[in-house]
């Protein structure tokens, strides 16, 4: 089935670094996490503020989904801080499920790699599932759609049937539909076609403009994912080897290579 090519609006211009400066919706500090106890992530600091998109990125193996994980609760922090709206988060160390339920009533949504839907709901029931609990406040349904105009005639299918291209749509749109402060998504472009990656990076972008929102994308298209970024950090070996703006990284193809190619 061939993915169609959502209708992205206009890449905005970057928040900038200034997003950070006062309060950031998410403040990590000297994080280690790992595996059986055992540290694959390394004194990483990382902080993202409202309306700005941030890009984490590094070769295969470097930390990039193991900081994400930790930062959902999903795998236990060894050591270091996480804050999430100016409040502490994932205080014990060990994954508890009640703790991964009240960050997510907090704002924190999280698209896995393997986009996690229901593949038996259809598109409309994933999407019901991405509401708030009750007291909570939705994004309009026509909202969703501006954002992701191909999901509108498949709303009826079963998420299973659709394209990949659909499929990771509907991931981004359950995750925002409940009007999350923290937006994680996690390797986005995963056997999707380059052309919908460049048309779903721009919705990225402006659902973070629009709603004020803190996006952390995890993404092998450098080139593009830096092109609607505000800040990069690049991680090598579980450690942060840049830490800037997007523009500074985009300016230093010397450290991107050595990142990707495992120099040091």
């Amino acid at each position: 089935m061939t993915d169609p090519a959502p209708t992205a609006p206009a890449p905005a211009e970057p928040a900038g670094a200034d997003a950070t400066a006062s309060d950031p919706v998410l403040a990590v500090r000297g994080l280690s996490a790992g595996y059986d106890g055992i540290a694959v992530v390394h004194d990483v600091d990382l902080t993202v503020g409202a309306g700005e998109v941030v890009a984490l990125l590094g070769a295969n193996g470097a930390g990039k989904t193991t900081t994400l994980l930790t930062i959902s609760g999903l795998v236990p922090k060894l050591g270091g801080t996480i804050e999430v709206a100016g409040e502490a988060a994932h205080e014990r160390r060990r994954v508890r499920v009640a703790d991964v339920w009240q960050l997510a009533r907090r704002g924190v949504a999280h698209v896995p790699e393997d986009r996690g839907l229901f593949f038996d709901l259809t598109a409309a029931e994933n999407l019901r599932l991405g509401r708030p609990a009750r007291g909570g406040t939705a994004v309009p349904l026509d909202q969703i759609l501006a954002w992701f105009p191909a999901l509108e005639k498949v709303l009826d299918r079963r998420a299973g049937l659709l394209s990949g291209g659909e499929q990771q749509m509907l991931a981004l749109a359950r995750a925002v539909i409940g009007t999350p402060r923290l937006l994680l998504v996690d390797e986005m472009s995963l056997g999707l076609a380059p052309i919908i990656v460049e048309q779903l990076l721009p919705v990225l972008r402006s659902i973070a403009t629009e709603t004020g929102a803190g996006i952390i994308l995890v993404e092998q298209h450098v080139g593009l994912v830096l092109t609607v970024a505000d800040r990069a950090y690049l991680l090598s070996r579980g450690r942060v080897a840049f830490d800037g703006t997007a523009a500074e990284l985009r300016g230093r193809p010397e450290l991107l290579e050595s990142g990707y190619l495992g120099e040091a």
